[in-house]
């Protein structure tokens, strides 16, 4: 029996097991069972098969944001109408058959913009070139959901339940639980939260349906069964994801008002060019970076080329993005700005120091 037919006989038992009490552990091993066998069908053998050929395109810029979507859903329009990147456009599905990238400049930053093959209901098992636009999607810093405003319901559930089987996760918070594999010593469970969706039998009974007989775990957050399972695996990736409804202008105005009140999601029409400068807007505070001006010792600060960074970004982060040879050299570093002390005078500060957007620095090496 193959993976994918593993994978069915245990969706169909879970389809057909009551949800209860009594039936719970149960389920919870089914679900590590699930969660397993979609891993090994993402990740085969290394050794099994020829290698398939996959999108290589080389991560540039300040950030990466991918446009996923079904087929004729106006990605390659949206990459044309943003960027000076032309993406083949026609009527017909599939126009694109590789990654296409464009970079969109706003505010001094270059994002990288990815136009990714239309994908189709089945992607997560492989079907249509589906992995290898997934693989590329988990790379990205932020994921834009292209739907048809005319068929927002059946395509947004589809496109979700996808990049969930192959490990995405969107809009959600890594859980705040630490694994730790040891040599002996049995299970050890602790928890500095009240946990009401999971239990230690049940954390247990899944801990030995991946045969681990002696770890550490630590919960900080009242997660479920899926979550902990992610944790357990450790190939997940949690990313923003914003759901962008093409084709407004099919639609009546009062189902726009509603899709554009809705959390994450703004409504555009890339054929008439409508809130797309709105959309680029949303890109920017959604990948949450700072721009950081540099000056040079005696010299006013150079304002038309800032160093963008995400937000959190410390003194070692500009070095690095400056050049990899100046952190090893650095004596210290004068900032200007809102993270600054005593702004508006500059502060003395060192490679940990945090900044904040528009603030000016000026390094010192030996």
């Amino acid at each position: 029996m193959g993976v994918l037919e593993k994978m069915e006989a245990v969706k169909l038992e879970m389809s057909r097991t009551q949800k209860n009490k009594a039936t719970e552990y149960h389920l919870g091993t089914l679900k590590a069972k699930l969660a397993k066998y979609r891993a090994m069908l993402l990740e085969p053998d290394k050794k099994s098969g020829k290698s398939g050929e996959g999108f290589d395109v080389m991560k540039s810029g300040d950030a990466r944001v991918a446009l996923i979507g079904f087929p004729s859903v106006g990605k390659s329009t949206l990459l044309s109408k943003t960027t000076k990147t032309a993406s083949e456009v026609a009527s017909y599905e599939f126009t694109t058959l590789t990654a296409i990238p464009g970079v969109i400049e706003y505010e001094g930053a270059n994002i990288q913009l990815l136009d990714l093959p239309g994908i189709v209901e089945g992607a997560a098992s492989g079907r249509g070139r589906g992995r290898q636009v997934v693989a590329v999607a988990k790379t990205a810093d932020l994921i834009i959901m292209l739907l048809d405003a005319t068929k927002i319901i059946e395509q947004r559930a589809l496109l979700e339940l996808e990049l969930e089987a192959v490990g995405i996760r969107l809009n959600k918070k890594k859980p705040d639980i630490v694994f730790k594999n040891k040599t002996a010593g049995g299970i050890t469970i602790n928890a500095t939260c009240k946990m009401t969706k999971i239990d230690d039998k049940m954390i247990r009974t899944i801990l030995q349906s991946y045969k681990i007989h002696n770890c550490d775990v630590m919960i900080r957050d009242d997660v479920d069964t899926d979550e902990f399972i992610d944790v357990l695996l450790g190939n997940r990736k949690y990313v923003q994801c914003l759901y962008v409804y093409n084709k407004i202008d099919s639609i009546p105005l009062e189902e726009v008002d509603r899709l554009s009140r809705q959390a994450m999601s703004l409504a555009i029409s890339c054929e008439m060019s409508l809130n797309l400068d709105y959309l680029l807007e949303r890109i920017w505070d959604e990948l949450a970076l700072v721009k950081v001006y540099t000056k040079k010792r005696g010299d006013h600060p150079d304002l038309s080329d800032p160093v963008c960074l995400r937000r959190g970004a410390t003194i070692e982060h500009v070095c690095h993005h400056i050049h990899r040879s100046i952190a090893s050299h650095f004596r210290y570093a004068l900032v200007w700005g809102k993270s600054s002390k005593f702004n508006p005078q500059p502060q003395k500060v060192g490679l940990t120091h945090q900044l904040m957007d528009e603030d000016v620095v000026s390094i010192f090496t030996k």
